[in-house]
């Protein structure tokens, strides 16, 4: 796939309607931080979110268990959702192939084509520079918005 391309709508639809378990890699317990503000409305909305932060000392983010990597988790991920700098993505791509995910996403500013490359050769859908939040509340979104946040 060209990442360098729009993605179509029913690409990004299709992803967020399959998956139900997410880990979010880059996850922060502080309230300012956009990452915070995604796992609230994720979790919110009915996923079954995961944060994953290596900080020592960190046992949970509002209230969900906080892992320190992808390979601590403890049940099946659907999707990994990076919320880390794009030199980080090749190394958390070749952890979310490790653990069996199916969909690797980057957040906005998160791209690097050699780690969407591998993604896609290990079966992994891919989605960069996009927000999983953003995009849920797009207009072609419209199953859930008529859930409360």
């Amino acid at each position: 796939m060209d990442h360098t391309q729009p993605y179509s709508d029913a690409y990004l639809q299709g992803i967020l309607k399959s998956v139900k378990t997410i880990a979010m890699v880059g996850a922060s317990p502080d309230k300012t931080k956009f990452s915070y503000g995604v796992l609230r409305v994720l979790s919110e909305t009915g996923y079954d979110m995961i944060p994953v932060n290596p900080r020592p000392g960190l046992e949970d983010i509002r209230g969900l268990k906080v892992y320190p990597s992808l390979a601590a988790i403890d049940r099946p991920v659907d999707m990994v959702e990076v919320f880390r700098r794009p030199e980080d993505l090749m190394g958390v791509t070749k952890e979310a192939i490790a653990i069996g995910a199916k969909v690797l996403w980057g957040q906005i500013g998160v791209v690097d084509h050699a780690a969407a490359q591998l993604a896609e050769e290990a079966g992994m859908q891919v989605v960069m520079d996009k927000c999983p939040k953003i995009e849920l509340f797009r207009p072609f979104w419209k199953p859930k918005l008529h859930l409360t946040i």
